[in-house]
């Protein structure tokens, strides 16, 4: 019987490798370094964002916002920093929910 093998070279959530077993599938992993982590989460993260502008569906945004997670906690941050910076610059600059776009300033 041949066994047949797919190559994927890519950063999985945690759940996976379980799944794939319950599946009756085997599947070889590693644990990454943190540099090799960091690299990898970027790309995951550019991967959910391509994948959120080509559907606009919830399931992607809520993907891709995982993936800020886990790049804000493997920078060493909490997600209260995050939220505290994120409210900060609200308070300050605003948010988006007017729609505006700039077109050009002038000066005198």
């Amino acid at each position: 019987m041949i066994m047949a093998e797919k190559q994927y070279d890519k950063l999985i959530r945690d759940g996976i490798p379980e799944i794939i077993r319950a599946s009756g599938k085997e599947c070889t992993c590693r644990v990454l370094s943190q540099e090799e982590y960091l690299a990898r989460l970027d790309e995951k993260l550019q991967e959910e964002l391509n994948e959120y502008l080509e559907s606009g569906s919830l399931e992607e945004l809520a993907d891709l916002t995982e993936v800020i997670h886990a790049v804000v906690r493997a920078r060493g941050y909490a997600l209260e920093d995050l939220e505290r910076v994120q409210a900060d610059k609200a308070r300050k600059r605003g948010g988006f929910e007017k729609r505006l776009l700039l077109e050009k300033v002038t000066e005198e």
